[in-house]
């Protein structure tokens, strides 16, 4: 996955010179203006555009529409609640509730009083759900009716003890929050009821997906919010007659804060969607008239998969924004649902590393010219993949990564009050806090926030993802990227998706590559096998591929890999059929009992 930029014609590059700056000088310009008026936040904005547009739809679903004076009345009814319970500034309300309207106006009316508000992962139960409550302490917990069977899995194995609020008839509670509301008013609080907030108060936790432990609470202050409402307008240049789709979780930063925001805070209108649905997706673009979507992690690779439907061209989309579209299919995506524009970019909810790909450079997640490095200090260092640690020299310093060489991306954080986006806001824990930051980086006494993710970052200031920390393993003294491998499987006619990861075999160091793939049913394994000897090192290609009907995602997309690392090459630990790259038949086999035997006890070397 090397750059060919610098084969590309002077034009050319003046061209993509032009888009980036002239995007980054958007993002720029729309969000320094933040820092200048610390009393502003989120929810006066959206009041400003609901005397200017009142009866313009700003949320729209097949369930319910609220106009942007129906929003802000929704919000301040929300706003009265949390006032009369005494809710203190800080204080938190947590959330679980799927995708709807009513969802943002839950949380615009709570943080207006002050208070902070959870927003929990609906596809959590028991003792996941029950932790996620309790890093949080909150006061209340408003749960949706279609919920209430989750919440009451975790009940028992809460140590704190909230208020439960219902909204829906579906919850066995006397507090109905949907019924509290409506005895309360919808006008504008008064300037005695309005607490006194700055762009430095809490105003959400929003949660890491916990692919590889239990989720964390990360801090989100109204300076991100408004960061990331305001930035992605930029990002975007959204403006009124704009239409955003919206089907990704609101309980994330990216489907909840800024595919709304990015629209409401410039007076356009956000179509939401319970839950993505591949069959239904361009169906929903056009009947709503959309012009843009947010997208996220293997969202596009399920609509390349999916077949043929009559609306996907007949829209009119103007961009996609999003994050983790991946080089195999990005072409194929873009020509398919003729997408003019796609806007790749990095992001963490919790962190300082933000990268734009203004120029839709097929495989980059974004660009920073060498020029920019002081204003935006984001560095790759080499980083040792069996301890999981960056490198260091004989210093005690880190070493930075040369061009197109793979490493740990950071980002230095700022404490200086006039650039908030450099500083970390950390977690609700505190040692999850501190095991983000690497110290003592490049002189005594330096901070930098760890991203998790490896990257490289070609001479020109493209950056371009390799692998999550931990996804990537080491077999026959070599690091492996299970991004990259499961890249060249894709790229095969019949495979429809690929999960990576490396599994331990008995008798050796490091792990062995292992693929869960989705495939057609006529696939080809001597052609496979013969592609991927052909793209990928010796080191590089699966010793073993489990045939599967699916791979298992949580709600953002991201593939769950921590069973399948468990179950191993082992045929009794799964109904699915595994093969195994059999060097002396030179030929993918059915992978039995016997053979699995022949493997661990050593008769077949790999």
């Amino acid at each position: 996955m090397t750059s060919h930029y610098g084969d590309m014609h002077f034009l050319d590059r003046l061209k993509n010179d032009a888009l980036f700056l002239a995007g980054a000088w958007r993002s720029l310009r729309a969000t320094m203006p933040i820092a200048k008026n610390p009393t502003q936040i989120f929810s006066h904005l959206i009041e400003t555009v609901a005397a200017r547009d009142g009866d313009k739809p700003a949320l729209i679903s097949d369930g319910e529409t609220l106009t942007y004076r129906g929003l802000v009345a929704r919000a301040n009814r929300y706003a009265r609640w949390a006032l009369a319970q005494g809710l203190g500034k800080g204080e938190v309300v947590c959330l679980l509730m799927p995708n709807r309207p009513e969802y943002l106006a839950i949380w615009l009316g709570i943080t207006h009083a002050g208070g902070a508000v959870a927003l929990l992962n609906t596809n959590l139960t028991g003792a996941a759900l029950a932790h996620s409550i309790d890093l949080v302490a909150p006061r209340h917990v408003i749960v949706a009716d279609a919920l209430a069977s989750a919440l009451a899995s975790a009940m028992r194995q809460l140590k704190s003890a909230p208020q439960v609020w219902a909204h829906g008839g579906g919850v066995v509670t006397e507090r109905r929050i949907d019924r509290a509301i409506e005895a309360l008013s919808g006008e504008a609080l008064s300037d005695t009821e309005r607490p006194a907030l700055t762009i430095e108060d809490r105003a959400l936790f929003i949660y890491t997906s916990g692919t590889t432990g239990l989720p964390k609470a990360a801090n989100i202050n109204h300076y991100r919010l408004m960061l990331a409402a305001l930035g992605f307008a930029g990002v975007m240049a959204t403006r009124e007659t704009d239409r955003m789709y919206d089907c990704l979780p609101m309980y994330h930063t990216t489907g909840g804060v800024c595919a709304t925001g990015a629209l409401l805070v410039k007076g356009g209108s956000v179509v939401i969607r319970e839950k993505f649905s591949a069959s239904a997706f361009w169906d929903d673009i056009t009947r709503h008239d959309c012009t843009m979507f947010q997208y996220v992690g293997e969202l596009c690779r399920y609509l390349v998969n999916a077949s043929s439907q009559p609306n996907e061209t007949r829209h009119r989309l103007r961009l996609a924004c999003g994050n983790g579209l991946r080089p195999d299919i990005w072409r194929t995506f873009q020509d398919r649902f003729r997408i003019p524009h796609i806007i790749e970019f990095y992001a963490a909810t919790e962190g300082n590393v933000m990268l734009f790909n203004f120029e839709g450079r097929e495989g980059a997640i974004g660009r920073l010219p060498r020029l920019l490095d002081r204003r935006f200090p984001v560095r790759i260092v080499r980083f040792d993949v069996a301890r999981e640690a960056p490198v260091r020299d004989k210093r005690g310093f880190c070493i930075r990564c040369g061009p197109d060489e793979a490493g740990e991306a950071i980002g230095r954080i700022v404490s200086d009050p006039a650039v908030p986006g450099g500083r970390f806001e950390g977690y609700a824990d505190r040692a999850d806090s501190e095991a983000k930051i690497l110290r003592d980086v490049f002189e005594p006494g330096d901070a930098w926030f760890r991203t998790g993710d490896l990257m490289r970052r070609d001479r020109h200031g493209y950056f371009y993802f390799v692998d999550r920390i931990g996804d990537t393993f080491r077999w026959k003294g070599e690091n492996v990227s299970t991004a990259e491998v499961a890249e060249a499987l894709c790229r095969f006619p019949g495979v429809r998706d690929a999960n990576v990861y490396g599994v331990a075999v008995a008798g050796y160091e490091g792990r062995a590559g292992m693929a869960a793939i989705v495939a057609d049913d006529e696939l080809d394994l001597a052609a496979l096998r013969a592609h991927l000897h052909a793209l990928l090192p010796d080191y590089a290609r699966p010793r073993f591929l489990r045939i599967r009907g699916e791979i298992e995602m949580t709600m953002t997309f991201k593939q769950k890999k921590v069973d399948l690392v468990a179950q191993g090459f082992d045929p009794a630990q799964s109904a699915d059929v595994i093969y195994f790259d059999d060097p002396r038949a030179g030929a993918f086999v059915h992978l039995d009992a016997a053979l699995h035997g022949q493997i661990i006890g050593g008769a077949i070397r790999l």
